[in-house]
């Protein structure tokens, strides 16, 4: 028979009990629950992590990222404690980060649209603005940059890295109007390798704007999706990756006249499909492809590979062709799954319009119909833990305030691809973290279910990206990069 004692300390431990268990629902000990979780070994369907981590260290801690082969570079963000360009300033806003992103998705959905319809006017600009129409329209500029020589004897210059875009270019010398960028511009006079590609060359009649000069010397003109643009002449030079790895005869345009968005990056290099691409001019040396790893946050760094070997672990899906874009890089996604479960959403949902992967976008755009079965099921998973909501950011509507919390619990998130390849998201590719008190799934919808989806940066962090062209397909390795 129990004492006296041990009936009287029954009830407050009752009490204690019934306390911490509403604590629980109401949120209050989810940091402790997370704990728990972890301590009792790692699940693969729930990402554990703590928030001291959820945002980047201030200064860079990167060293040289893995890679397949000699002609790698270095990856880095351009707003980043890593980037050359960030010397000096404060990152912008993620506000203003987002907003520029999705004036990035509508030129790509004016692009697909016009292409698709000629009876489209293919240069309707942003909010209603027109362009003369003899100009090609391409897209803004990226987030991720690579070092690159230029000329004989090379000149470094700090170019974003694009996979929506086929010319490359930087600023040269002498320029009527130039932007402010970090680097002296390139001077072809002090290049001994510099040559002008003339009218009737191949590179120059396959450019989509394009006028001859009085010399009978070609001259190209692009203007992107946020209004700015690029105008020069087409020119040959040495590129140099790495010291001991050069292309001869390099063809890209030399800017005269540039204004807009580019930050302080010297230029741009695309790896779009079509024969003016870096990867396309590089090719017949490395093999028809390329890789990428793009690291997890602006403070490490990732590479950009031409040609090599794919990571053993990479699993592909078939590359799709659509004829009225050929620049862009098409994939079949078919699902996705949150916390290892598949979201139940028609794959005719996803196939109507297509899916393109982009390094320039930041955040992956899904149908309408799929983002609302997506962030269903997060918000589902991530109510079983409670977590306060937070206000949305931009294009950003689902968002938690993770303040109080040492340990966070957060679903896994995998996009599944024509074929069965599955692509299991890092951590840093399921939430875009703007503050600890405002942590947003990082997905955003479409408003037309005719509007392509994008496979965007974010999604792809850490992971080998493997662009076998040779081969039509596209492989995701994980932990390709930290």
């Amino acid at each position: 028979m129990a004492s006296d004692a041990s009936r009287r300390g029954a009830p407050f431990r009752v009490s204690v009990i019934l306390i911490a268990a509403a604590l629980v629902r109401l949120g209050a000990s989810a940091p402790d629950a997370a704990e728990r979780t972890a301590a009792s070994g790692p699940d693969p369907d729930w990402h554990v992590v703590s928030v001291a981590s959820l945002l980047p260290p201030a200064a860079c801690t990167a060293s040289k990222a893995p890679a397949s082969n000699s002609s790698a570079l270095n990856v880095v963000h351009r707003h980043g404690p890593c980037s050359p360009l960030q010397a000096r300033g404060a990152p912008p806003p993620h506000a203003e980060l987002l907003n520029d992103d999705q004036a990035r998705v509508d030129s790509i959905h004016r692009r697909i649209a016009a292409a698709a319809s000629p009876v489209l006017d293919q240069a309707r600009g942003p909010k209603g603005v027109t362009l003369p129409a003899q100009r090609g329209i391409s897209l803004g500029t990226g987030n991720y940059v690579v070092s690159v020589g230029l000329g004989t004897p090379a000149r470094d210059m700090t170019v974003v890295f694009d996979t929506g875009s086929d010319l490359s270019w930087v600023q040269c010398t002498p320029c009527s109007d130039c932007y402010d960028q970090k680097d002296p511009l390139f001077d072809p006079a002090r290049s001994s390798t510099y040559s002008a590609v003339p009218c009737a060359a191949p590179e120059c009649q396959g450019l989509d704007s394009r006028s001859c000069s009085r010399d009978k010397k070609c001259r190209y003109e692009v203007v992107y999706g946020d209004q700015s643009q690029t105008d020069g002449a087409l020119a040959r030079d040495t590129l140099t990756l790495t010291p001991s790895d050069a292309l001869p005869g390099f063809v890209f345009g030399c800017g005269e006249q540039d204004t807009g968005l580019f930050g302080r990056a010297d230029g741009l290099v695309g790896l779009g499909r079509e024969k003016v691409s870096l990867s396309s001019q590089a090719a017949s040396k490395y093999g028809a492809g390329f890789s990428y790893c793009l690291p997890s946050s602006p403070s490490t760094a990732g590479y950009l590979s031409l040609g090599g070997p794919a990571p053993a672990n990479a699993r592909f899906t078939a590359m799709e062709t659509r004829h009225e874009t050929p620049s862009f890089y098409y994939v079949g996604l078919v699902g996705v799954k949150v916390a290892g479960r598949t979201v139940r959403v028609s794959p005719i949902v996803f196939s109507t319009a297509g899916t393109v992967i982009d390094s320039g976008t930041v955040i992956t755009r899904l149908p309408l119909r799929a983002y609302a079965a997506l962030r269903s099921a997060f918000a589902q998973s991530m109510g079983r833990y409670g977590y306060k909501r937070a206000p949305a950011l931009s294009i950003l509507d689902t968002c938690y305030d993770f303040t109080g919390h040492t340990t966070v619990r957060i679903p896994s998130v995998a996009l599944v691809f024509a074929g069965g390849a599955a692509m299991g998201l890092d951590f840093s590719g399921v939430l875009y973290v703007a503050k600890v008190s405002q942590a947003c799934l990082a997905f955003a919808p479409n408003g037309d279910g005719a509007d392509v989806g994008i496979l965007g940066n974010t999604q792809q962090k850490t992971l080998a990206v493997v662009y076998d062209v040779a081969n039509n397909k596209i492989g995701f390795g994980a932990n390709g990069c930290s």
